[in-house]
């Protein structure tokens, strides 16, 4: 609706993956490198961690689009809280591409990824596994599941694992692996992006901006820019809703830049609205 009054080719602050939006911030960018470290020197596992919004998703979509043919497949498990035998079965049905029976056993379902990873190294390749929304896994069990899983080693050589695991979840999950000593132990990279400072709200801003032919300094005023990073504080998916917002209710009066009070009463009304 708002595109061509501020002459952009699209909106350029929807909260889904999109590869041009991703802002290779500092903290973006350190945690995407460690993660390609653990997997390129084939480690076993690693962790990612984030609060809700800030950008966890699009990041592994990056970080997934970097791998060279030598590493995957990518498999991702958006259902970890399922019991141990359903889990690996997800797990199996992920990696191979095709479905285990109904009923079919723990025993079945790890044959299956022993066999798989095992044709997988003999090509050359080294598997990757995503487990979203890893916090959720309160149940020792399935932590315990997934580190037995980790045990699997199918034909890799010396201290090279077959596959590497990424647990990715909100800050608790650090603390909650660490509870479990013996995938604690396992873990090469430990990840935890920080909110985004001034500097890097602004040069997110004026990323995604640029993305769709906008630039930041014509359609927000600085006194806009701090609005923004003082009621999101700095965290990306708050940003969007603002600037999204902020860009509407300018338009809206036909104003020719986005100032501090567009920003004041769009945060005004979102936090009034019940939860």
């Amino acid at each position: 609706m708002y595109k061509s009054h501020w002459n952009l080719t699209e909106r350029p602050f929807e909260n889904w993956s999109n590869e041009q939006f991703y802002y290779p911030s500092e903290v973006h960018q350190t945690a995407l490198l460690k993660l390609r470290y653990g997997v390129e020197n084939r480690r076993s596992a690693a962790v990612l961690c984030g609060e809700s919004g800030m950008g966890k998703t699009i990041l592994l979509d990056s970080f997934a689009r970097q791998l060279s043919d030598d590493f995957g497949p990518v498999a991702q498990v958006v259902f970890p809280s399922l019991p141990g035998e359903q889990l690996l079965s997800y797990i199996a049905d992920q990696w191979t591409g095709s479905t285990g029976d109904d009923n079919e056993s723990m025993r079945g379902a790890l044959g299956r990824i022993q066999t798989f990873l095992k044709d997988n190294v003999a090509a050359g390749k080294h598997a990757v596994l995503i487990v979203d929304e890893a916090h959720l896994l309160s149940d020792s069990q399935q932590l315990e599941t997934l580190r037995l899983l980790l045990n699997i080693n199918a034909g890799a050589e010396g201290s090279e694992s077959a596959w590497t695991l990424i647990l990715v979840g909100h800050p608790t999950l650090i603390s909650t692996i660490e509870r479990n000593r013996a995938l604690d132990g396992r873990v090469s990279v430990k990840c935890v992006l920080q909110r985004l400072s001034m500097e890097q709200t602004a040069g997110y801003i004026q990323h995604r901006l640029a993305a769709v032919g906008g630039e930041i300094d014509k359609i927000f005023s600085l006194a806009a820019l701090e609005a923004i990073q003082l009621r999101s504080s700095g965290i990306p998916r708050r940003i969007n809703r603002l600037c999204d917002l902020g860009l509407m209710v300018a338009y809206a009066e036909d104003q020719p830049q986005v100032d501090a009070h567009h920003i004041e009463g769009v945060y005004n009304e979102l936090v009034s609205i019940p939860a």
